[in-house]
């Protein structure tokens, strides 16, 4: 079965709901471990108040019992701290549109009379669910050595400069000893001096990330339709994510400025008969098949729409011109980003491995695993002789 999820909850509501089926039996979960996700998501420079006031904790429900997966739907729930201060207060209506967001086009699409039923459930509050699910999924593929992780490589204008054999494992150490989640520990104060500013200007920032999976066996996703391409996936998935407006695999956009001959990454075989590759600039997908080089997701998040500054807008309830009411948000959210994009990374890889394996339980699995074809020379036998399509006339 493969894998799918559905959120619940509204931002200011009880309580925040995640259903996950398709995991397989015999998974070992910690809830430390998501527990750990969910903090990280609430790290960063330039996070607002509500990070100050929740404190995520998933509690499961249904499909794990005694620390494994049963192979049931899993239930997850987190509390929403802040719903004490909403549940008896008097609303008042919200009648004025804030670009950027769901309001105007949610109104229109379900004829709401009230833009704050919009508000509720787009809010990036949602994500947290979302992490949530990822931080099973991410426990998941570590049982076969697979490992997502990010970091930010830019916060508005301010670019990261990562020398490309810096190992992974380093970035993502340094990215995590900082609240702007950047491995170029020298671009750092840059950064926070970027979203000081904007913080005083009352305006909000955005940058792009980049998520990276490592330890992916050659493989996984399909040439044959558009929709099992993992580059379809994946892209689908981080897209999804609010504020997320661009994705690429791999350096995509600067690969199309530059003519093949300096894309394309070259094969060549090692003493070993393993058939590598010295460049990655594929972002570890030949034609939506995972190429057993690191997959590389990069997303460029806009800046959060919600500012200080009022912006111009119109009042539905009187016709007339108004400017917006400040809802509080973040004035930057790309750190925070970073974990929601290895949540949906994870997610669709371990779809995509489910789908790859079969079974019902890890136990079948594993061996499943270790007899995958791979990229050499005794896995790939050729005929080497001619031949015809033979459909007939």
């Amino acid at each position: 079965m493969p894998i799918r999820f559905l959120t619940a909850g509204e931002s200011h509501g009880p309580q925040l709901t995640a259903i996950l089926e398709g995991m397989p039996a015999g998974v070992p979960i910690d809830q430390e471990g998501i527990r750990q996700e969910l903090a990280r998501r609430q790290k960063a420079y330039g996070a607002g108040g509500r990070m100050a006031i929740e404190k995520d904790v998933a509690q499961i429900t249904a499909g794990v019992m005694a620390g494994k997966t049963t192979g049931g739907p899993i239930a997850l729930h987190i509390r929403n701290k802040d719903w004490k201060n909403w549940r008896d207060r008097e609303i008042p209506p919200m009648t004025t549109p804030r670009p950027g967001h769901a309001d105007l086009t949610a109104a229109v699409k379900y004829g709401y009379r009230e833009l704050r039923l919009a508000l509720e459930r787009a809010s990036a509050r949602e994500t947290a669910a979302r992490v949530a699910v990822g931080a099973v999924c991410k426990q998941y593929l570590a049982q076969f050595g697979i490992h997502v992780q990010g970091y930010v490589t830019a916060i508005g204008p301010v670019q990261a400069h990562i020398p490309a054999t810096m190992p992974y494992a380093q970035r993502f150490q340094w990215a995590e000893s900082n609240d702007l989640r950047c491995p170029d520990l020298d671009a750092v104060e840059a950064m926070r001096q970027a979203v000081y500013e904007t913080m005083q200007r009352k305006d909000t920032i955005g940058g792009i990330f980049e998520i990276i999976a490592l330890g992916l066996p050659v493989g996984l996703g399909s040439h044959v339709h558009w929709d099992r391409r993992l580059t379809t996936r994946l892209m689908a998935a981080v897209g999804s994510i609010p504020a997320i407006k661009g994705v690429e695999i791999g350096p995509a956009f600067e690969n199309a400025t530059l003519p093949g001959s300096q894309v394309h990454d070259e094969i060549f075989r090692d003493e070993e008969g393993n058939l590598i590759r010295k460049t990655n600039r594929a972002g570890g997908l030949e034609g939506g098949i995972t190429t057993g080089e690191p997959l590389v997701v990069r997303a460029a998040m806009k800046p959060i729409s919600t500012v200080l500054n009022p912006r111009r807008s119109v009042n539905l309830a009187t016709g007339q011109p108004d400017v917006t009411t400040y809802e509080r948000s973040d004035f930057n959210a790309v750190p925070r980003a970073v974990v929601v994009g290895e949540a949906m990374v994870a997610i669709v890889l371990a779809d995509a491995l489910i789908e790859k394996l079969g079974g019902d339980a890890l136990a079948e699995q594993l061996p499943r695993f270790r007899a995958l074809r791979r990229a050499r020379l005794e896995d790939l036998p050729m005929d080497n002789r001619a031949w015809r399509f033979e459909y007939g006339s």
